[in-house]
């Protein structure tokens, strides 16, 4: 009996095992392999790492040039620090305001509860693209907000092209990404914990910051992952609301992989970013485990 459960329990884990092997490590590894690559003008446009000579002679030429220049040219820094700049700043935001509307939901009827559930998972439904041009025509040059202050005679306002209309894009993107995990922990909150601190004399700034915040700490943590990994590795917002000016890793790596046809340093962009968004998810869920 013991052998049949065994085998059952293998025969369970393969499939997303096999899932995981194509679709996550296989994938993974052939971007790091074309990261150690050189950019050559061919197709494709980069060097192989193995490559045989004279037909039976193995030369393995591995090239840490990319990863290097990340570290060596100012550029890639810099696109670096305001990246994770930006994605920290929407993130706080975005845990600020979510938490603050998750909790006014919550406190709400249950019909009003679940109309205002519903507007927060419709614009979900909405593309990126539709939202994103929606910011456009209200704060371009021609847009309805320039429009309103050329009735008072002033000037159009350049609100486009810069890093605060990008965070205000990636804010309304992602919000209710934000909204959704602190709803579902606050929705099962038990509220004989926030009387208890009142009874026992804690103040309301005390109990929010003692009581509520560290029951909270799953949703906390689930959205601002959620966010933060998304807001890192953003392209189409920056792309759209940003301009030239405004340096993030998601346009770096486009423009290196397309226009540039440097495949080996898109790559390497790639693995870092990827690098930089699992490392504190494995950090927090390794100190969460061992604080279970």
């Amino acid at each position: 009996m013991k052998n049949i459960n065994n085998s059952n329990n293998f025969y369970l884990s393969l499939v997303p095992s096999i899932w995981i092997i194509l679709f996550f490590i296989i994938p993974i590894f052939i971007v790091f392999n074309t990261s150690l690559c050189e950019s050559i003008f061919s197709i494709p446009p980069i060097s192989s790492v193995c490559r045989w000579l004279d037909g039976h002679l193995l030369n393995i030429k591995i090239n840490f040039e990319n990863y290097f220049r990340l570290i060596k040219e100012s550029y890639y820094l810099l696109s670096f620090v305001n990246t994770v700049v930006i994605s920290v700043t929407v993130t706080f935001i975005c845990f600020v305001f979510g938490f603050a509307m998750a909790y006014a939901i919550c406190k709400t009827g249950e019909r009003t509860r679940s109309i205002l559930m519903s507007m927060v998972s419709l614009s979900l439904w909405t593309a990126t693209l539709i939202r994103i041009y929606a910011w456009i025509n209200l704060l371009g040059t021609n847009g309805v907000i320039n429009n309103f202050l050329s009735y008072f005679g002033i000037a159009p306002i350049k609100f486009l092209g810069n890093y605060y209309t990008v965070c205000i894009g990636l804010l309304f993107c992602y919000l209710p990404y934000m909204i959704l995990p602190l709803y579902s922990v606050l929705e099962k909150f038990d509220k004989s914990y926030i009387e208890a601190a009142y009874d026992l004399g804690c103040s309301p700034a005390s109990t929010f910051l003692h009581v509520i915040l560290p029951l909270c700490k799953n949703g906390i943590i689930t959205g601002c992952i959620i966010v933060f990994s998304s807001t890192i590795g953003e392209f189409v917002v920056p792309e759209l609301l940003g301009s030239s000016d405004v340096l993030l890793f998601g346009r770096i790596l486009w423009m290196e992989f397309f226009n540039n046809l440097d495949w080996p340093m898109a790559c390497a962009l790639s693995i870092v970013v990827m690098i930089f968004i699992i490392t504190p998810i494995y950090v927090l869920q390794k100190k969460y485990s061992e604080a279970v």
